[in-house]
């Protein structure tokens, strides 16, 4: 996984800041501060609540005698602390007051339940304003018209490649571009779910787990839907059931009514306290493959703690009920108690290998293809960093392919606690999608990006690497991140490589490929690279590499940087065709003026002659922002 989630352990564990608002000094907020508290309006610092000292704060003492016992990652289906801190206030205390946590907060007055929301939330709620929704949408603004959503991007096919006939753009059309209207998420630091576009609705996730239909032309909600925690991921929309699926950040999975917003089914994915989803699942073969990755590397910072159990996984669901039909772990075997440690922790393993990205689905073969991450423990195996191939029927493991060797590795290595495994890195996970390409003849090839910094080419038959290109140097911060995308046999393969990665590591600058590459599928051959120009300025936390998801439309890819800008490059040539600062402030549909930040994670999409896109990314020391673009072509 990205290193940046291990800083976010850090933060946890009260180490140092993870996360601060543009203009802060690093130090002048602690651990789940108000940085995770802005809103990005006219001084891009306007609070939502007052903010607390979590050192002081009695909910404190109370979180820790009432409820760390079985958040300490302990107890399986017990959200980690690292989940609960994430969640907006409103949700924790209506949690403890009427929800799932009632019962075992009923001994607590209602002054201690406060405490406890505040002390996870970090704001008084004696202030705390609820977020004001957008305009509800009135006559045919409410309605669901236009064409449907075609089967591309995240969730259909990973190649993410809009066709005109679908997004209505092509290279010409990225200079005549106007922004059309924004929207601010209210009191958020980033906007890091994909929006997906269909019936002239634009439904995508946020931070406070709320999910938006909005009407395309005006940026009215036709409705709502609150999710339990925070939705990262697309939103998968099927044209033919008229239905939504999705992942939260606690691991729960979601079919809603498109049309509507009411929830058909949810299923929790896996019963690990540190259990998420950050990759989209994918339609294919009758089934939605549900990739499940964890948090729980940064539970490692506690030496007392016994790591790690979590094992990565897709989980097949029948998308019509949510019924499970099968899953696959890729640690096969359950963790076994391989020591101790001097304080008495026990070592289990192996453990990890996550997986993080959305699973490619093969037609023609009935098969998904995905990567894994690292593993949390030692032994380090080969389920690590590696490719799988599994029968889209049964869950079958068909073949794998290992990149990286002896990759174990844990917050514990940061801290340097005897939670560390003895691999101790180097930390290269496989997290953006694999993508298959038909390169003729009937064969086709899949193209995998790693965060070494390097793109392989794999036979889809036998897992054999066909063929091996770096295109940076790679590392905890480098490489490839969130996604490719593909035009016809052309790659192109967003790279990060940031300069200051946070972790006290070198790399060769000669090596350093930030910018975005277009290669063949067949060979890996380079066909062009733009390097990308840092002009940062000097602003805190910004970076000018790509970390984001590339799309691509006809004769041009569009890829959001970390400094915020989003560019076109053409097809051929890689040559910069459009460019727009999404960090510069803009007046949304709220009334407020918001801005965006970098931007990691989704990229845009395309849909009837408009472009949408989310920016802001704060957290991981990178900028933070809260806005979704709307642009519209030139008629």
């Amino acid at each position: 996984m990205l290193r940046a989630l291990r800083v976010a352990a850090l933060a946890w564990a009260g180490l140092l800041v993870a996360c601060q608002p543009a203009g802060e000094k690093e130090g002048d907020a602690g651990a789940g501060s108000e940085a995770t508290r802005v809103n990005s309006t006219d001084d891009f610092v306007t609070r939502i609540g007052t903010p607390i000292d979590p050192d002081t704060h009695p909910g404190k003492a109370l979180f820790y005698e009432n409820c760390a016992g079985c958040h300490s990652g302990a107890v399986p289906k017990a959200p980690a602390i690292v989940w609960l801190e994430m969640l907006e206030p409103d949700m924790v205390l209506d949690a403890l007051n009427n929800g799932i946590m009632k019962q075992q907060a009923a001994h607590l007055s209602p002054t201690q339940r406060q405490e406890i929301a505040e002390y996870l939330a970090r704001v008084e709620l004696d202030d705390y304003q609820p977020p004001a929704p957008p305009p509800t949408c009135t006559g045919d603004a409410a309605r669901f018209a236009g064409p449907p959503p075609a089967a591309v991007g995240w969730g259909h096919d990973t190649g993410r490649f809009v066709p005109a006939e679908n997004g209505g753009l092509n290279a010409a059309d990225l200079k005549g571009l106007k922004l059309k209207w924004a929207f601010a998420y209210p009191g958020a630091n980033r906007a890091r779910s994909q929006p997906t576009i269909g019936w002239n609705t634009i439904f995508v996730g946020s931070q406070s787990g709320k999910v938006y239909a909005f009407d395309l032309a005006t940026g009215c909600a036709k409705w709502t839907f609150r999710a339990s925690a925070e939705v990262r991921n697309a939103i998968v929309a099927d044209a033919k059931s008229k239905r939504l699926y999705f992942g939260d950040i606690l691991g729960r999975v979601y079919a809603l009514d498109a049309m509507t917003g009411k929830q058909v089914w949810q299923v929790k994915a896996d019963d690990h306290p540190n259990a998420t989803i950050t990759g989209t699942p994918a339609l294919g073969g009758g089934v939605l493959a549900v990739p499940i990755s964890s948090l729980e590397v940064t539970s490692a910072a506690d030496p007392k703690y016994d790591c790690c159990s979590f094992r990565g996984a897709v989980l097949a669901l029948d998308p019509a009920t949510g019924k499970r039909l099968w899953k696959t772990y890729t640690v096969p075997a359950e963790p076994r108690e391989q020591g101790r440690t001097s304080v008495g922790a026990k070592i289990l393993g192996p453990s990890g290998a996550p997986v993080w990205g959305s699973p490619a689905y093969d037609a023609k073969r009935d098969r998904f293809y995905f990567g894994s991450g690292e593993n949390y423990s030692s032994p380090a195996d080969e389920n690590s960093d590696a490719l799988f191939a599994i029968d889209a029927r049964t869950g079958r493991k068909l073949w794998q392919v290992q990149f990286t060797k002896n990759d174990a590795w844990n917050v514990g290595c940061m801290i340097g606690n005897e939670n560390c495994p003895k691999e101790n890195g180097p930390d290269l996970d496989l997290a953006a999608s694999p993508i298959l390409v038909p390169i003729g003849d009937g064969k086709d090839i899949v193209v995998v990006g790693q965060k070494s910094g390097v793109a392989y080419g794999v036979d889809p038959d036998t897992g054999k690497i066909v063929w091996d290109r770096r295109l940076g140097h790679g590392g905890t911060q480098g490489g490839v991140h969130f996604g490719m995308a593909r035009e016809g046999v052309s790659i192109y393969v967003p790279i990060v490589d940031m300069v200051d990665t946070y972790d006290d590591r070198t790399y060769d600058a000669k090596l350093n490929g930030a910018g975005i590459h277009a290669i063949e599928a067949a060979t890996g051959k380079v066909i062009w690279r733009n390097k990308a120009k840092d002009n940062c300025g000097g602003r805190p936390y910004c970076d000018p590499g790509v970390s984001a998801a590339a799309t691509a439309i006809p004769g041009a890819v569009l890829a959001g940087h970390l400094d915020g800008m989003l560019r076109g490059y053409d097809r051929k040539t890689g040559k910069i065709l459009w460019s727009y600062d999404t960090t510069k402030p803009v007046k949304t549909i709220t009334g407020v003026t918001a801005r965006g930040g970098g931007m990691s994670g989704p990229g845009p999409a395309a849909y009837n002659g408009h472009l949408v896109v989310n920016s802001g990314y704060g957290l991981y020391f990178h900028m933070p922002g809260n806005v979704l673009l709307v642009f519209e072509k030139s008629r």
